[in-house]
């Protein structure tokens, strides 16, 4: 519920959400001004595990990097892995083999669709709903027991290379990948939609909660789930493509209600199209090696050098300048939860305080992604 507030200033109080609260999800702080139970501003403050990895990124080689990509968004890192590992290849002019391409986007499905199960579960469980807690962990440690058998990791992946990937995939994974989605499948109906999709008291927490417009999400450059749930039709997979996503058929799931149902609506559909994705790329799983012959050191070119992916939130983009050295001269990363969480403050404003933490979720923030 939001509502028109004037405020009298001597009964406005300050309350502090974060930066140590579970409904942040991370180290986040937010300075709520409060009029009663009602929002008058609110206020994220940033920074408090700033690590500075883009600056680490001019420390060291372009390999040594890689593995930080993992400790921004620890939920998609796998998506991470990829942005990196693909303006770098731009970068030196390197062509990867086609089954590494295949390998290299069913991991990331996979790990999309265990990052949408981790917020769905967080949601819930900031709206008071222990047992979908249960459900969606239960699959996502099928999802992390699968791509623990090829990275060697189950949450901080180092996967890619540039060149290809660092294992290949054997029948086992096939065939466990294969189950997997048959059992997601089957669950889905009951565990995910009769549970919580339908279920009346999620529907009044959520349903025309966080009214974000067309117009706020272009303003404050906003991507992934949360512009599709206001009617957006864009996905960097289909409008900027990259890898080998142009050879297969998926939909990009978009609602125009604008609010935190349609936020939920989107990254529950996406979990079926990511599925889709998978099937068929394992259908179409081309032989041959999974690493191109690349320098032990790597030295591109001087200029600069841009890629984009679709992140389990959004665009994440790679603005690489390289000046012909074995470090990158300069990184800049364009994360899309900080243009995400921009605009929680306008949103918010004379809003409930229960209905900003049901907004907040919807947002589906990775902080360290947006502390970097």
């Amino acid at each position: 519920m939001t509502v028109p507030i004037s405020p009298r200033h001597d009964e406005t109080f300050v309350l502090n959400l974060g930066p140590q609260h579970p409904a942040t999800h991370g180290v986040l702080r937010v300075k709520l001004t409060m009029d009663g139970e009602y929002i008058v501003k609110a206020e994220p403050v940033l920074g408090y595990i700033h690590r500075m990895h883009e600056k680490m990124a001019e420390a060291g080689t372009f390999a040594q990097f890689m593995p930080n990509t993992a400790r921004m968004d620890y939920l998609h890192a796998l998506a991470f892995n990829h942005g990196w590992a693909l303006v770098v290849e731009k970068a030196a002019g390197i062509e990867v083999p086609p089954r590494a391409e295949y390998i290299r986007v069913i991991t990331v499905e996979l790990n999309r669709i265990h990052s949408h199960l981790l917020w769905w579960a967080a949601n819930l469980l900031d709206l008071g709903a222990f047992t979908p807690l249960l459900y969606a962990f239960d699959d996502r440690e099928q999802v992390i027991d699968l791509l623990e058998r090829v990275t060697g990791s189950r949450l901080t992946y180092s996967y890619m290379r540039f060149g290809g990937v660092l294992n290949d995939i054997d029948e086992d994974f096939i065939a466990g990948t294969r189950a997997f989605l048959v059992r997601l499948r089957e669950r889905m109906p009951v565990f995910y939609h009769d549970l919580v999709t339908s279920n009346i008291i999620f529907i009044k927490r959520v349903k025309d909660i966080g009214i974000i417009t067309p117009e706020m999400c272009r303003r404050y450059g906003v991507t992934g789930p949360v512009a599709r749930g206001s009617g957006i039709n864009y996905d960097v997979r289909k409008d900027e493509p990259y890898s080998v996503y142009p050879h297969f058929d998926f939909d990009v799931p978009v609602f125009h209600e604008c609010d935190s149902m349609a936020r939920y609506m989107v990254r529950v559909q996406e979990m079926e199209q990511s599925m889709r994705i998978i099937e068929q790329a394992l259908d179409a799983l081309p032989d041959g090696p999974i690493m191109a012959k690349v320098p032990k050191m790597l030295k591109p070119e001087a200029g600069y050098y841009y890629s984009a992916v679709e992140t389990a939130r959004g665009l994440l983009g790679h603005r690489l300048v390289c000046n012909g050295d074995k470090n990158p001269y300069k990184l800049k990363l364009r994360s899309p939860t900080f243009s995400n969480l921009s605009l929680f403050g306008e949103v918010t404003q004379g809003m409930l305080l229960a209905d900003a933490l049901a907004f907040l979720g919807s947002l589906d923030l990775v902080i360290p992604e947006i502390d970097r």
